[in-house]
């Protein structure tokens, strides 16, 4: 999520943003809970003995025995909602050195009915990559970073454990005007920000991250390592937005790097209230999505003394371009010089992520530096909204628990609005103005009764968004995960119709072709979690019904 920059910007010193006796009954209870136990405890040995027997990976796979268990498994956790004594843990989590170990690890799973979660860099907002309702195991992917560029190619190798941030810093370290279109978090792992649509703030001029992927390597449910040609073209279209976790573990990313110029400039400046905040939010509806491609102007809203918007900015561009352009679209906004910064992409990365612009190495830390407790839940606005409907939002925010919350609006238009619904699984493109996110975070010393008061919130916001977002679905942003508009059942057989519940809003069309998909790929649906896409023939009557 981008942060905040100093109002007044220079490159020298950026900041940016029951009813038997009672001992009979504790005897029973004893007796099952024992048992309970005992089954898990041989299943958690006869998983070891299949591993071990398949594999050479013991220095690679922690219990809950040892030492270092607690530390991996909270390495990577970023959403703190998740790390409570209560939450459930794996069994194990296992973290691979290479592709070659992760079969054996699919295999001995299936055999001994354990779910798997991938984890890529943590950043699930549902946890859904590390936290299981059922037994399970994590295949933690943190040891798979290794980042190959091709600079006269203009392509790059990813495995599927490597960041965003180290990403552009080895773009950076072979070409200073090479790109790519992923998001601004530099911690975020880049095998669920492909798979699931990741964006950032180069969408307006190259799309999503996953529309410039050109090849991959998953492992199948039967353990196969397959490529692009090998997976074959359907598969390959799934994996690129449909969510990867529902078909496979994809171990790298093959993709297509983009030109950015020498220079680029940035921009973040606050309005307040008192500053006609909600009337320039207001007319930014009408300008973000129809300016210039090369320029994003992003909207983030909180609350201090009083509503404060934040307009952030990218333009693929120096300054004496930027200024006459949003003097000519956007002179209410008043855009001055010594509001801009003029500096490289790479260093445009960096500010946005508070960096000093000369330590491009700091986005090779993979280090969540503020952990938090938090909820999102995200719309796509398809007409402007009203200034009395803005107002509305506005009070709101007033209230208790929208103290340390926000809402994020991210303009579409430019090239996001020129290709096909059905190009890749992500769906929202023409006719969107922008994808608005709301974002409750509260403090980690709060209890858990609180939190539920933070999450009521929240989908209290959402239910007074409902008259000014996209209908018929109320569409939703997959990576954004949201487990209030839908999910599977935890154990047993999920229908196509529930399955659609949630798929339609995150994929419209779409998750019909992704089901036919999975139907062919992973027709047990043995790849599974509260969100992950069922084959078609769970929704069909067993013989005799």
């Amino acid at each position: 999520m981008p942060l905040k920059f100093k109002h007044k910007q220079t490159a020298d010193s950026p900041q940016i943003m029951k009813a038997p006796c009672i001992s009979s009954l504790i005897f029973i209870l004893l007796l099952i809970f024992s048992s309970t136990l005992g089954g898990w405890a041989d299943k958690n040995n006869d998983f070891l003995e299949c591993l071990y027997s398949n594999s050479s990976i013991s220095n690679v796979v922690y219990s809950p025995t040892n030492s270092s268990y607690s530390s991996v498994l909270q390495s990577t956790l970023w959403n703190q909602r998740f790390s409570s004594d209560s939450t459930p843990k794996p069994q194990f989590i296992i973290t691979p050195e290479h592709e070659s170990q992760i079969p054996p690890i699919i295999h001995c799973s299936k055999q001994n009915d354990l779910q798997i979660r991938t984890r890529s860099g943590g950043h699930d907002f549902e946890g859904l990559s590390y936290v299981s309702q059922v037994p399970f195991v994590i295949i933690d992917l943190i040891k798979l970073t290794e980042i190959t560029v091709d600079a006269e190619a203009k392509t790059a190798w990813v495995e599927a454990g490597a960041t965003i941030g180290s990403l552009y810093y080895m773009i950076a370290q072979k070409s200073p005007t090479l790109g790519f279109p992923a998001g601004v978090c530099s911690t975020v792992g880049v095998g669920g920000h492909f798979s699931g649509g990741g964006y950032g703030l180069l969408l307006r001029k190259y799309g999503l991250a996953a529309d410039h992927v050109i090849d991959a390597r998953i492992i199948d449910v039967n353990g196969r390592i397959l490529d692009r040609k090998s997976m074959g073209e359907d598969l390959f279209w799934a994996i690129r937005g449909g969510g990867g976790a529902s078909f496979g573990v994809i171990t790298a990313w093959k993709v297509q790097l983009v030109d950015v110029p020498e220079k680029v400039t940035v921009f973040s400046i606050q309005r307040t209230s008192q500053q006609n905040a909600t009337q320039l939010v207001h007319h930014w509806q009408y300008v973000a999505p129809k300016i210039d491609r090369d320029l994003f102007i992003g909207l983030l809203i909180g609350r201090n003394e009083s509503i404060t918007a934040n307009f952030f900015s990218l333009f693929l561009g120096g300054i004496d371009r930027l200024l006459p352009l949003m003097q000519e679209s956007f002179p209410e906004l008043q855009l001055v010089r010594e509001d801009c910064v003029e500096v490289t992409w790479i260093q445009s990365m960096l500010l946005f992520n508070e960096f000093p612009i000369d330590s491009p190495q700091r986005l090779l830390n993979r280090s969540v530096s503020v952990k938090i407790n938090f909820k999102i839940k995200s719309d796509y606005v398809q007409k402007p909204i009203p200034r009395s409907g803005l107002e509305g939002l506005w009070r709101l925010y007033y209230e208790p628990e929208g103290e340390l919350s926000g809402v994020l609006m991210v303009p579409y238009g430019g090239r996001m609005a020129e290709i096909s619904e059905s190009a890749i699984p992500f769906p929202h493109r023409a006719g969107k103005l922008y994808m608005l996110a709301t974002l409750v975070n509260w403090r980690q010393d709060h209890k858990a009764q609180n939190s539920d008061r933070y999450i009521s919130w929240a989908r209290r916001v959402y239910s007074y968004l409902t008259p000014y977002v996209s209908k018929s679905p109320r569409e939703a942003y997959m990576n954004y995960r949201d487990l209030d508009v839908g999910v599977n059942n935890n154990e047993g057989e999920t229908s196509y119709a529930q399955a659609s519940i949630w798929g339609m809003k995150y994929l419209k069309n779409n998750f019909h072709r992704l089901a036919l998909v999975k139907t062919v790929v992973d027709p047990e649906n043995f790849f599974r979690h509260e969100q992950s896409i069922p084959p078609l023939h769970s929704s069909l009557p067993k013989n005799g019904d």
